[in-house]
């Protein structure tokens, strides 16, 4: 039997249906994304008690997601990601641990509707058995039997290998380092994915004859083109993607000029970039400590500087990177945890003065050992003892390319 949608399916076999959504919340495969258990749920309860009723992308972003009355799905791919997501987990669920149970639930490309199938397997292995004459066993079939065996033996331990416990225990294995769980643990626990949000400038021109900043004093903003950004932050959502693959956490990526203020309200935030070009970070808790600053004087007058606020002893008061009219062997970057404007979550800045800078910032928070050398100069060794901090980095570039970071300023536990 099937239930699709048209027909309410009687009590008994709607707690069936109940009881198969809670394996599925309860088994290894969704083990952590309490966003799709979160969703799949919701359109469980929606199916069973409403069936025929379509379902659309804001009901779900909105009830589901707690995105705000003026979501629009046509520029926000949130719930289309998140359905995909779940198509996936399920039918690796399928094929592994719930290959023997009872119900399968589907969700078909194109619809948000759960359907349900009673596996009929035992049945049709039944007819089939008794339909057939018994087979002629020769030692071509035996060979063949045999090689298949072991192709499939393969198969179960690669799948095993990358995603089943280690046996011995039946524990859950963390593919993740510890320094990694420690350090971003307060952007993996919230109702839905953190969001990135990376800089892309306002620039006006063209790429063939030549491109600068926009100048709000003399050109018009219809001119602007906003979607560049520096090699440096798109390697850095690469890193960021990785590392929250690790953590098996979902990100979700936006440009900055897309970014508003209604996102940043009850989202964890990772900006990606400087607020020379990240302009949302203007109007966000920000840091404290150290802050980007375009000098307006002296003889490095136009260049962007991380200005030291508070200089502790032997520290310096302005951190400058290599002169705008020369080739780049060094940058600094900040890299700051603070409170976003809800106290309950969590904005992380990781920014350069140049987008090499940014990403020697991203890579720093997402390689085991510096990042090791971070928590320890903070005290920090478990998840949940993270507090704000704001630190800065010396960067050595060479060719283009960060290959040398250290830490010069901290402040932490403020």
């Amino acid at each position: 039997m099937s239930v699709t949608g048209y027909h309410r399916a009687p009590i008994a076999e709607r707690e069936q249906f109940f009881a198969e959504i809670d394996r599925l919340i309860g088994s290894r495969v969704l083990h952590g994304s309490e966003s799709l258990c979160k969703l799949l749920r919701y359109l469980a309860d929606h199916a069973l008690h409403h069936p025929g009723a379509p379902l659309k992308e804001y009901q779900i972003a909105t009830e589901v997601f707690g995105r705000p009355a003026d979501f629009d799905p046509q520029s926000d791919s949130t719930i289309r990601v998140q359905a995909g997501r779940l198509r996936m987990k399920l039918a690796e669920y399928y094929g592994s641990d719930g290959a023997d149970d009872p119900i399968i639930v589907e969700m078909p490309k194109g619809t948000y509707v759960l359907s349900f199938h009673h596996r009929a397997h035992a049945t049709l292995h039944e007819v089939r058995t008794e339909a057939m004459p018994p087979p002629r066993v020769g030692w071509a079939a035996i060979v063949l039997s045999v090689l298949l065996a072991a192709a499939l033996a393969v198969i179960v331990i690669l799948i095993e290998t990358r995603s089943k416990p280690e046996a011995g225990g039946g524990a859950y294995v963390d593919p993740a380092p510890a320094a990694f769980r420690a350090f971003w643990g307060g952007f993996l626990s919230g109702p839905v994915e953190p969001w990135v949000i990376f800089s892309n400038g306002a620039f006006v021109g063209r790429p063939e004859t030549g491109m600068r900043y926009f100048d709000a004093g003399r050109d018009s903003r219809n001119l602007i083109l906003d979607h560049y950004t520096g090699v440096g932050e798109v390697l850095a959502v690469h890193d960021l993607d990785r590392v929250f693959g690790l953590l098996r956490r979902q990100i979700r990526v936006k440009r900055g000029s897309l970014f508003s203020l209604d996102d940043a309200k009850n989202n964890d935030l990772i900006f990606v970039g400087s607020p020379a070009e990240n302009l949302t970070l203007r109007d966000i808790p920000s840091t404290r400590q150290f802050v980007f600053q375009r000098l307006d004087s002296g003889p490095r007058k136009g260049d962007l500087a991380i200005v030291n606020l508070h200089p502790e002893a032997g520290e310096d008061r302005y951190f400058l990177g290599s002169r705008s009219n020369t080739p780049l062997t060094e940058d600094y970057s900040v890299i700051a945890l603070v409170r976003g404007f809800n106290p309950s979550q969590w904005v992380m800045i990781l920014a350069g003065t140049t987008t090499l800078g940014t990403q020697a910032a991203v890579e720093y928070v997402c390689r085991e050992n510096s990042l090791k050398d971070l928590l320890g100069r903070m005290k920090v060794s478990q998840p949940g003892e993270m507090k704000p901090f704001e630190a800065v980095l010396r960067v050595k570039v060479t060719r283009g390319v960060p290959v040398e970071s250290s830490i010069v300023a901290l402040r932490s536990g403020s």
